[in-house]
């Protein structure tokens, strides 16, 4: 009769080749698609130009949410729905401003790098990652280990950093409210408008902008 330390053993050798199997099969060329709810810190830099971002996902609801800052510059926000409309704003301490805009598509959705071609490994801020490239337009760089985005790299150059990655997290109700000076036109302005207005253009716009074909 085998005693409990063999038992002990043979269940640690068992789990063993079953994780290491599980691991090995598993399909890493895929990308992981984005949680439905989420929050991320981004820090952006265009050519040097320094840009932090507070960056809400919120699928479900079809709505996310961009709170960002270029270095020395003025908070402004940007809220998006899944009804093609956007808000551009500011609030005190700085001048309230707000346009209103429509877009072509809505949110991106979680699976938004469906069919982006793998690149293999590469290892990218020390993180070991995964690489795709969609529409010649983006690269997309995830960590091996925990599968959460590192960066991803535009076709202009300009790189998002990743600095945090908190899944599930949700704003609540009340941050997602446009200020009432925002629905004073009766109507929004067309996208072309928006798109000449590029000190506004945060890298989520820039991708819808330049038509992900697949989505």
């Amino acid at each position: 009769m085998a005693s409990a330390t063999e038992e002990r053993i043979c269940f640690c050798l068992c789990l063993f080749l079953f994780l290491n199997l599980s691991t090995s099969t598993a399909d890493y060329t895929v990308p992981a698609p984005w949680p439905k709810q989420f929050h991320s810190v981004l820090f952006l830099n265009r050519s040097g130009n320094l840009r932090k971002t507070d960056f809400w996902y919120d699928w479900p609801n079809g709505r996310i949410f961009n709170i960002f800052q270029n270095q020395l510059g003025i908070l402004k926000y940007d809220l998006a729905w899944n009804n093609r409309t956007s808000f551009f704003y500011t609030v005190d301490p700085f001048n309230s401003t707000c346009e209103v805009l429509h877009f072509d598509v809505g949110v991106l959705p979680p699976n938004w790098l469906h069919g982006a071609n793998y690149l293999g490994q590469q290892h990218s801020e020390n993180f070991l990652c995964n690489v795709w490239e969609k529409d010649d337009f983006i690269w997309y760089y995830e960590d091996v280990v925990t599968r959460k985005p590192v960066k991803w790299i535009f076709h202009d150059g300009m790189i998002t950093h990743v600095m945090t990655f908190e899944v599930g997290a949700v704003l609540d109700d009340a941050h997602w409210q446009a200020p009432v000076y925002c629905f004073s036109k009766a109507e929004a302005e067309p996208q072309q408008k928006y798109m000449r207005r590029t000190s506004y253009l945060l890298d989520f716009e820039d991708a819808v902008e330049g038509g992900f074909s697949s989505l």
